[in-house]
């Protein structure tokens, strides 16, 4: 496996990413609030990419340059150590990854189904980076 494509970035810069992440996160709970779908899954894919650069950022000081995103979870695999929870955390983040074309760019209709799936992967997701970060 190539090694993913990355941009050195200062380590303590991890939390201006992590805030971004919870931003995202907190309109993401606006839109479905306001039923708002496929506004809700673009903006839970934003938060999960923002919470995995401030995780790879505070681990090793390097961020995913590549706009292929499925890179930036190789990138976690490369510099932090996955026990079974990372392992099933980054699961849930190429679930959500997955969805990124389809709720941004296809057309489909998503339905409050379809974005209470993405949220719960976001959740979990969120846990497992959160208790990275803490470290």
């Amino acid at each position: 496996m190539a090694k993913s494509r990355r941009k050195t970035i200062t380590p303590s810069n991890w939390r201006q990413f992590h805030h971004l992440a919870l931003v995202f996160m907190e309109a993401a709970e606006l839109a479905r609030e306001f039923e708002y779908w496929n506004a809700a899954g673009v903006l839970i894919v934003h938060s999960t990419i923002a919470f995995t650069d401030a995780l790879t950022i505070k681990v090793g000081g390097v961020k995913s340059s590549s706009a292929d995103h499925y890179q930036a979870g190789q990138l976690v695999q490369e510099i932090v150590t996955l026990n079974p929870a990372g392992k099933r955390a980054l699961r849930h983040f190429f679930a959500i990854i997955g969805e990124k074309s389809l709720v941004s760019y296809s057309g489909k209709i998503y339905r409050r189904g379809d974005i209470s799936s993405l949220w719960k992967h976001l959740e979990r997701y969120q846990q497992w980076v959160e208790s990275i970060l803490k470290e």
